[in-house]
């Protein structure tokens, strides 16, 4: 058996390095298992809602076309609000926000779920909703350098990323499940369910009293000027396109009414999940993010191939082993190279990123889902995941390298009065 070496290095080195090493110290560190355990339940609706909006509406005006309006509408409106409310944390502090947006966010579900209205209130109430949207992932993002050693830091990120695959595993599986055997409205009313539960724990949590974010002297917006922002943001966009285009082409090889599309898409995030446990530990060079992404490419370019149950699960396994280490990579790219106060911003404009990513892939996928099949659909995921692979590869000079040093972010210093 591999013995780690212990000495007075920061992490256990090597490329055997096991998983338990690095990940067990992390899980022992008091409160990061309570606080992931809470933000992924406080996130898991929204790995819920598009799917239950999309049955329902469709089931309401018989029609994928006024469904695809309204979470078009919805996934504008997250899009809008990611990096302004991100923001607002550091004015008005964290739990205000949290508790602020979450009552909104539960009522425009209510109403979504419980009330009949024409085509155009469900987009606007859609759009309130989207806006509304908790931003949990930049507030745990934010509060994460503060809960563990800097050597710790990227193997949470990495371990946030794979965990994170849970919501995508299960969140389909649990709402097809509900729309399909109970009815649409219940499916939404699990998801109001788990927002009100987590939201509770995750904004109870000791650690949004403990951490501040300070005020941001900067100007709105200002945070893109670092070019490592924009390469994890365009980045980011690239893959969940990609992956937004495989969810709605894996759904149209197997229609609605079979299990075969979860079980896929199961295996889809399994692989996320699986990829970035074993890359977690890994250091992160300016080459990490495109070589990772590099597996996405390979894996969707696999699916291209053909659409057998069988083949669909090997490809999409393989494609899934760089999501979660991709994502990992952003992350900390981003945390190491912008100012603390400017980091949840900075994530709310990743997930600005990500959420016109998944809009525009599913709109593009569908398109060509339509024209050619569903191949045409993953053609789009493997084409954008090759773009993914490209712009990181030649912005890669504008990447940190985080070998050897820590990804924690840049300190926000006050002018000091020296006595003359």
């Amino acid at each position: 058996m591999h013995t780690s070496p212990t000495g007075g290095h920061r992490r256990p080195s090597g490329p055997y390095t096991p998983l338990v090493s690095t990940y067990g110290p992390l899980l022992k560190t008091p409160g990061v298992g309570r606080v992931i355990a809470a933000q992924l339940t406080a996130r898991f609706p929204f790995g819920m809602l598009s799917l239950a909006y999309l049955l329902h509406v469709e089931h309401v005006f018989d029609s994928y076309g006024a469904a695809g309006l309204v979470l078009a509408t919805t996934s504008i409106g997250q899009a809008i609000a990611g990096p302004l409310t991100s923001r607002w944390m550091g004015s008005w502090g964290m739990r205000p926000v949290l508790i602020l947006t979450s009552i909104v966010a539960l009522a425009s579900m209510s109403v979504v779920g419980f009330v009949l209205m024409p085509l155009w209130g469900y987009v606007v109430v859609g759009f309130l909703g989207g806006l509304a949207v908790p931003p949990v992932q930049p507030a745990v993002r934010t509060i994460y350098p503060k809960m563990v050693t800097s050597a710790q830091l990227t193997p949470l990120f990495s371990l946030d990323a794979s965990a994170q695959e849970l919501i995508w595993v299960a969140g389909p599986v649990i709402t097809t499940f509900v729309a399909t055997q109970i009815g649409t409205v219940e499916a939404i009313v699990v998801a109001m369910a788990f927002l009100v539960i987590g939201g509770v724990w995750f904004i109870a949590s000791p650690e949004l009293g403990r951490v501040r974010i300070p005020r941001s002297k900067r100007a709105f917006g200002v945070v893109l000027r670092r070019p490592s922002v924009v390469v994890a943001t365009l980045t980011g966009l690239l893959l969940i396109g990609a992956c937004a285009a495989v969810e709605a082409s894996v759904t149209s090889v197997f229609g609605e009414g079979s299990p075969n599309a979860g079980i896929v898409l199961a295996v889809f995030a399994i692989g996320s999940l699986l990829g970035g446990l074993a890359f977690g530990h890994r250091p992160i060079s300016p080459n990490t993010l495109w070589t990772r992404m590099a597996i996405v490419f390979v894996g969707l370019a696999l699916a291209v191939g053909g659409t057998n149950f069988w083949w669909l699960c090997l490809a999409l396994l393989v494609a899934g082993a760089g999501i979660a280490p991709a994502l990992a990579v952003m992350f900390g790219s981003v945390s190491a190279t912008v100012k603390f106060s400017d980091t949840a911003e900075a994530y709310g404009w990743m997930g600005t990123g990500q959420l016109i990513g998944a809009a525009g892939g599913s709109a593009v996928a569908g398109f060509l889902i339509d024209l050619h099949g569903p191949t045409g659909g993953l053609l789009v995921g493997a084409s954008m995941a090759l773009i993914g692979v490209l712009l990181p590869l030649a912005a890669k000079q504008w990447l940190p390298d985080l070998r050897g040093r820590d990804a924690s972010p840049i300190p926000d210093t006050e002018p000091v009065n020296l006595p003359t």
